[in-house]
């Protein structure tokens, strides 16, 4: 690609980022990294009403989090700044202004209880109400294409508030061309005359995007399907201001698990996972949404995860490092229909990673966890044993969080027996089979895997009884359940004292 290729993400911060937003993100990061291009952060806070303080700052992070920062962006190389379009309000009023001069954008002075009249009547005659070449110029409406420039102007000066329309040409059919859904025609009857600049001084998302990605010379504009339904708009602004208007992609919906409708934001809280990339806090009520990052999914899973819904390699590969999905990564092979997320999916990838990575890095990641266990005494010294526990039991295990559960036997004694095992395992000879155990073990002098598993094996033998007489209550001495690893694995981390100590607490309880 020749072109100097610069992509833009511009989420509002009215809230915490859907993973529907981090998608979109993580496609505009990957077509900008492929081809060498610029990733721009733009925040479009012009709806005030909305506005959540800590929202911007929550995007932020995010996209750290996920590894996908930005290139340029409120408070970093701001070649183009600010970045926010609050701030950049003075710069709208000029480019509306621009096209009213141009005859394609005029004043609008209809009141709110004006314009809910005109509904109703069209309601009353099983109509529907649209400001558009319908009605604009019939004298019912009050805007400045029936209003004299005297009457206008009276009416700015005087302070009677207004709105700026867009004037949308009639009688024409657009072709318009989408880099993922292809050739899209609209009639231009169809369509209604926006509202670009309100009366309180702040422009309309319309407006202001397009003057922004103008300025900020954005080459591709890659967003939500949601908005599809503007792309005529957009695309007439750029004509009406002349200006070469920028490739459009738009990104199909991530629907919910029982793919039906779109996966919104407080769906996560109703089906029981998690649609925030990392934990939000509600400033006004309170309450806490759950995120991927303490729900204890790696962020390279995470992202894995979010590229393969809604597009295809083409190939059977499904586990990518970011740099292979920057490499990967093709408009042409986004879906133009919806992709159902799947949390079981979603576990799955993390399932993959965390086998991916190193014992001595999921060590220290465990590590927290058993000294808020109280499990470690010495945490230096016991770095080889920990190793070896997670080398035991990580392939049961999903998050590290599971580490835990799947091996506190290998630093505490079980207190508890499983009811239900014990019931099944524990026999009236089970106590007087056990003891005999603990002699054979107790003659064992080389405790190494192979020496008791030969000794014990032997015994059971020579005792012509079956094995799961004997190793399924040792099992249960030994764990306090029915789980775990290899059981002689088990013996000879913890060692022969321990193993023993076990036995007779078992006896002791059962």
């Amino acid at each position: 690609m020749s072109e100097n290729v610069r992509v833009r993400f511009a989420p509002s911060p009215t809230g915490p980022l859907h993973i529907g937003g981090v998608r979109t993100a993580l496609f505009n990061y990957l077509f900008a990294k492929k081809h060498n291009g610029t990733f721009v952060l733009r925040i479009e806070d012009t709806d005030q009403t909305r506005y959540v303080a800590n929202a911007e700052q929550y995007i932020i992070d995010a996209l750290e989090w996920c590894n996908i920062p930005f290139d340029e962006g409120p408070g970093k190389n701001e070649k183009f700044g600010p970045y926010r379009q609050s701030e950049r309000k003075e710069l709208y009023k000029k480019y509306a202004d621009e096209l009213i001069e141009k005859g394609w954008a005029y004043y609008a002075f209809d009141t709110a209880e004006q314009l809910d009249a005109h509904r109703k009547e069209h309601e009353a005659n099983g109509k529907t109400f649209i400001y558009n070449w319908h009605n604009r110029e019939k004298g019912r409406l009050v805007n400045s294409l029936v209003l004299s420039d005297e009457e206008v102007q009276q009416k700015i000066t005087t302070g009677e508030k207004y709105v700026v329309r867009f004037k949308t040409p009639q009688d024409e059919t657009l072709v318009l061309q989408d880099e993922v859904r292809g050739e899209v025609k609209i009639d231009t009857n169809t369509l209604d005359d926006k509202v670009l600049f309100k009366s309180d001084g702040m422009p309309t998302y319309h407006l202001a995007n397009i003057v922004d990605d103008h300025l900020m010379e954005i080459s591709h504009v890659i967003r939500g399907e949601e908005w599809l339904p503007s792309l005529a708009l957009h695309t007439l602004l750029y004509k009406a201001f002349d200006w070469k208007a920028p490739k459009f992609a738009h990104l199909s919906l991530i629907l919910k698990p029982v793919g039906k409708g779109k996966l919104g934001k407080r769906d996560g809280d109703k089906l029981g996972f998690a649609v925030f990339p990392l934990e939000y806090t509600n400033e006004k009520t309170g309450d806490v949404s759950r995120g991927y990052k303490e729900d204890g999914y790696f962020e390279d899973a995470f992202i894995n995860m979010l590229a393969l819904l809604g597009w295809n390699p083409g190939t059977e590969q499904e586990l990518f490092s970011l740099e292979e999905l920057v490499e990967a990564f093709d408009l042409s092979r986004v879906s133009k229909s919806g992709a159902k997320f799947s949390p079981d999916k979603t576990k799955w990838f993390n399932q993959q990673y965390l086998q991916q990575k190193s014992n001595e890095e999921l060590t220290s990641l465990f590590v927290p966890i058993l000294k808020e266990k109280g499990a470690l005494s010495n945490a230096e010294e016991q770095q080889e044993y920990i190793q070896k526990v997670v080398a035991l039991i990580k392939e049961r295990a999903v998050f590290v969080d599971d580490f835990w559960d799947l091996s506190n036997f290998f630093f505490a004694d079980p207190t508890e027996y499983e009811a239900k095992a014990a019931k099944k395992q524990w026999k009236e000879t089970t106590g007087d089979l056990m003891t005999e155990l603990v002699t054979v073990i107790d003659g064992i002098e080389d405790f190494s895997i192979e020496n008791t598993q030969t000794d014990i094996k032997g015994w059971i033998t020579s005792k012509e009884i079956g094995f799961g007489k004997v190793m399924q209550p040792l099992r249960l001495s030994l764990v306090g359940k029915l789980a775990g690893p290899d059981l002689f694995e088990i013996m000879t981390m913890i060692g022969k004292e321990a193993t023993i100590r076990r036995i007779n607490n078992a006896i002791a309880a059962l």
